[in-house]
């Protein structure tokens, strides 16, 4: 949008004078001010209200009257078919039509004292069509992975559109979060890792806030697709912001978001310097925002996505640039006839403004004025960003001197001192001047002078200067005069001077001042340090003034920092003079910061370091600290090793040591003196070590087992901050135990941890020796201590021998088989390990168990009842699995009854109680009855006695206090049958007689 700077015209006279007349005419009109103006319109193509309007109204006497331009043309309302028409000094488009009204408007508000035109304002159309209606391809990720889903919006104006997701159904947004990213700069939607709750049908959202109008895209489908187990994956970032231009005042959104399992971690950076203080970090780390960017705020920004597998980064530099604004501009006045003028107008902005006049010239200077350069004029100050604009009204004038409105004033005068006494009357053209002293006539001597602009100078006042003073004008349209009085009063004098003085930072002082002055005027104390005005209120943290006396000013300086140091001047001040006193405060303290901190030479372990002194603070420094920040160092200043040890006070240089080759190091120096260590210097700019060799090997060398025919060797890798240089990877070496010559192999992976050599000759179980070492660009570092391993063993060669089953029940078998006479057996499989499967099944439907080497058999359960399954064993070892053994076939037993017995009598005798029940019958498909079990036990335990019967009832012993519970069931080959259960409770009264309540189900 334009800005505008809107001038006041002042109301001014304008004094029209006839030849040797001595009346005054004033007139009270001004030209037109604008008080609102056209701004850039988006009219929705949907909008219900056919027709736009664009606002103009200016202040002016007479009142004005309007035109407007489109595109620089005038606006022809008259015109056949004309959709425009005025209301007031308002454009009123009708019917809006978008091949005819689009372009720059702008607003002529004119009366008789000159036109002035408005800013441009532009009109455009907004529109936001519908998604495509193609069908959505379905999207098909392995959980675990990242996903993005294209948003893909549809054309539309204006540019700014905001974005959301639904999945499945409105209204269940997707809400972002650290897994999930909705970019607002193409609406696409990210998962950094998917899984299966992300399945489902998702659309994208477009909104236009211009237009009010929201679009849906067609359905997304997102299926994620089950691996087992789910891979790890580095940061990967997806979501960069570009190199951005911001301008000074807005707010600034910049984004990064990045794919990877773990989900990864985003961090911002501002490589040259701290992220302002006017920063956010918001949604979960994928934006920053930047609130009322200021040009420090410029540079180069960096995120970075981090996980435990990798980590990815981006850098893009944010640039600050501005709006024109007034640094000098016209405004209204009146000048005299015949006078000489400059019209001037200076902008700021970035880019640099360019300033153009609707009248040509700039500036534009008027020598010897004339009624007719009376009018309006304008200044325009325009970069890429925007248009302002100043307005002002000059007026010519010509009238005979008066001093009706600035008469001649009483003055007061020190003794000894200076006085001036003004005459500025009103008059055009300028006044020849006169003074006289009562019935004196003054002329210009060594103590009294007359001004070209009328005021009166006298040096050295003395009490004979009282008395009363006129001023005479006179043009070639008439004369006046004005009269006022002047007064001598005693002058101000400095009794008690302040005096220098030295302190240390934290101790308090004063400075003394004290004044005379004539009693019949007010004195004020007035403090400032090095010029500027010491504000007592705002700074009383530190200045106090003592209240003793009306002429004495004392200042008192509390816990005195650095800052306070300086000449501190006392100003007596009266309504007539002042007089002033200075003297210097030193202030001693820890030193200031070093400036000027660079690299002059490096090397892959040293940096030689320079810098500038800083201020000692007048206590001499002593020595310097060096202090350095890493990649590896998390943003931690560490002190650094130099050399020599210990850098003295008069130095400006140093080397650095101890550092880390191909590494980017930044340096700060902090200077200390016997009053404490003073303030970091900035820091240098950040620069890479050079290249070298690696020195560390990697470590906890090993291996050994893997598929038949291989040798795997595994390490852990070297830390990143040990690769000294690009090209990073390992040389393994390995060879077998007897002989003499190492084979060599690079990996040139540097987050490697193992290699795996594959060949046909490499025997089973053999003794390797292996070690690994590190290399890069520049060559190869030592190898690591050499490790001991064996190749992999052979998978079994022969299959289990005698393999029995039995059925031990409806849902378990047993089987049994000769041990493997292997040495190096890990176990064996029943089908899986003993592998197992239902006859009329495919094998591919088996259930496996392992088992281990020791053992020659095994249980198993959760069989399906009357059923033939197939069994098979194999040994297995690390290298595979071993041949099968014959098939062995088995059938589990027929179910038990899922009748329970019925419960037929309860009855006490004596000591015990009896249970009886009914007979269960077995159906056809069901394993005969062999007996029957009872479980008596207390109630809420799950242990008690287990009794076994052939008979259809049971004594079971009186319980004592409490209940008890009584479980019957049938017992077959196959397992337990359904059971009955009885509940028992039991009663001793204080006679000793026992109660009981009987209850069963």
């Amino acid at each position: 949008h334009f800005a505008s700077l809107l001038i006041h015209s002042l109301a001014l006279c304008l004094c029209l004078i006839h030849a040797f007349a001595r009346d005054v005419y004033e007139v009270t009109g001004y030209g037109p001010v604008f008080e609102e103006q056209p701004v850039d319109t988006i009219y929705p193509e949907e909008s219900p209200e056919a027709k736009i309007t664009m606002n103009c109204r200016a202040r002016a006497n007479p009142p004005a009257t309007y035109k407007w331009k489109l595109d620089h043309m005038e606006i022809d309302l008259n015109a056949e078919g004309s959709h425009y028409s005025l209301a007031g000094g308002n454009l009123v488009i009708s019917n809006p039509d978008k091949t005819v009204h689009v372009g720059k408007y702008s607003c002529l508000a004119t009366n008789t004292y000159g036109t002035v035109i408005s800013r441009e304002a532009s009109v455009q159309f907004g529109y936001l069509d519908l998604f495509s209606s193609e069908e959505r391809s379905s999207v098909y990720v392995k959980e675990g992975q990242g996903a993005v889903l294209l948003c893909a919006p549809p054309p539309h104006y204006p540019a700014e559109l905001s974005f959301r997701w639904i999945l499945n159904e409105f209204p269940t947004f997707i809400i972002p979060d650290k897994r999930r990213f909705v970019s607002q700069i193409t609406g696409n939607l990210y998962i950094s890792k998917v899984d299966s709750s992300d399945r489902g049908n998702y659309s994208c959202i477009a909104s236009s806030p211009s237009i009010s109008k929201s679009v849906f895209s067609n359905y997304i489908p997102l299926e994620p697709q089950t691996e087992r187990p789910i891979r790890k994956y580095p940061a990967d970032l997806r979501v960069k912001f570009p190199d951005t231009t911001a301008l000074v005042g807005q707010n600034v959104t910049l984004e990064c978001f990045a794919l990877g399992n773990p989900v990864p971690e985003v961090r911002w950076k501002k490589i040259d310097g701290h992220l302002p203080s006017n920063h956010e970090v918001r949604m979960t780390g994928t934006q920053l925002h930047l609130y009322n960017v200021q040009f420090e705020d410029g540079g180069t920004y960096k995120c970075e996505a981090v996980n435990s597998k990798g980590k990815d980064y981006h850098t893009a530099r944010v640039s600050v640039e501005a709006f024109p604004e007034w640094v000098e501009h016209i405004s209204s006045t009146e000048k005299d006839l015949r006078s000489d003028y400059t019209m001037s107008c200076k902008a700021s902005g970035k880019p640099k403004p360019h300033i153009r006049w609707l009248k040509n010239g700039e500036p534009m200077r008027f020598s010897s004025l004339t009624f007719d350069d009376s009018g309006m004029y304008q200044c325009i100050a325009e970069n890429r960003h925007g248009v302002i604009y100043a307005n002002a009204e000059l007026r010519v004038f010509a009238c005979a001197p008066t001093f009706e409105r600035n008469p001649v004033k009483r003055v007061l005068a020190a003794k000894n001192g200076r006085v001036v006494i003004e005459c500025r009357p009103k008059a055009a053209p300028k006044p020849a001047f006169s003074w006289s002293k009562d019935t004196e006539l003054l002329s210009n001597s060594t103590r009294v002078f007359i001004w070209e602009d009328g005021s009166l100078e006298i040096l050295n006042v003395t009490r004979a200067d009282e008395g009363r003073y006129t001023c005479f004008a006179e043009n070639d349209r008439g004369k006046a005069n004005s009269t006022g009085d002047l007064l001598v009063m005693d002058s101000t004098k400095i009794t008690l001077a302040p005096s220098n003085t030295d302190v240390k930072v934290g101790e308090n002082t004063s400075m003394q001042c004290a004044a005379s002055h004539d009693q019949s005027l007010d004195i004020t104390f007035i403090w400032s340090l090095d010029g500027r005005v010491i504000d007592l209120h705002k700074d009383s943290q530190h200045y106090e003034r003592t209240t003793n006396g009306s002429s004495n000013g004392e200042l008192l300086i509390k816990n005195v920092q650095l800052k306070h140091a300086g000449q501190y001047t006392c100003t007596a001040q009266t309504p007539v003079d002042n007089i002033t006193a200075s003297a210097h405060l030193v202030v001693r303290g820890p030193p200031g910061a070093p400036g000027g901190v660079r690299i002059i030479e490096k090397t892959d372990k040293s940096v030689k370091l320079q810098w500038s002194r800083g201020a000692d603070n007048h206590s001499p420094i002593s020595k310097y600290t060096i202090q350095y920040k890493d990649q590896f160092s998390n943003d931690v200043w560490k002190n650094a090793t130099t050399f020599p040890v210990n850098v003295e006070g008069n130095a400006e240089m140093t080397t650095v040591v101890d550092l880390i080759p191909w590494t980017d190091y930044e340096f700060r120096v902090i200077a200390t003196n016997t009053l404490g260590t003073g303030d970091p210097s900035n820091p240098s700019p950040i620069i890479k070590t050079l290249e070298a060799v690696p020195v560390v090997a990697p470590s906890d060398v090993g291996g050994g087992g893997g598929a038949s025919r291989e040798l795997t060797i595994t390490w852990t890798p070297v830390k990143p901050k040990y690769y000294y240089g690009p090209n990073f990877g390992y040389i393994v070496a390995f060879k077998p135990q007897d002989e003499q010559e190492w084979k060599r192999v690079a990996v040139a992976d540097p987050q490697a941890r193992r290699y795996v050599h594959k060949a046909s000759d490499i025997p089973p179980l053999t003794e390797f020796q292996v070690k690994v070492k590190a290399f890069n660009v520049q060559g190869e570092g030592p190898y690591s201590l050499t490790a001991i391993i064996y190749s992999a063993q052979d998978a079994p060669a022969e299959a289990p021998a005698v393999v029995e089953a039995r059925a031990l029940s409806a849902k378990a078998a047993t089987v049994s088989w000769m041990p493997l006479s292997y040495s190096n057996l890990d176990g064996y499989q029943v089908s899986r390990n003993v592998k197992y499967w239902e006859s009329g099944q495919s094998e591919g439907q088996a259930e496996t168990i392992g088992v281990s080497s020791r053992e020659n058999h095994t249980k198993l359960e959760n069989l399906r009842p009357y059923t033939e399954y197939i069994i098979e064993v194999r040994g297995y070892n690390s290298a595979g699995y071993g041949p099968p053994s014959h098939h062995f076939r088995v059938l589990t037993k027929k179910p038990p009854p899922d009748r329970a017995p019925k419960i037929i009598a309860k009855k006490v005798k004596g000591q015990s109680i009896n249970i009886a029940w009914e007979q269960v019958e077995p159906m056809a498909n069901e394993s005969s009855i062999e007996g029957y079990r009872v479980l008596y036990r207390p109630e809420g335990q799950t242990t008690g006695t287990l009794y076994n019967t052939y008979k259809r009832n049971i004594d079971l012993p009186l319980p004592p206090n409490g209940n008890y519970v009584v479980e019957v069931r049938a017992h077959t080959e196959g397992g337990d049958g359904a059971t009955t259960t009885v509940q028992i409770t039991g009663n001793k009264d204080w006679w000793g007689v026992l109660y009981f309540s009987i209850s069963g189900c």
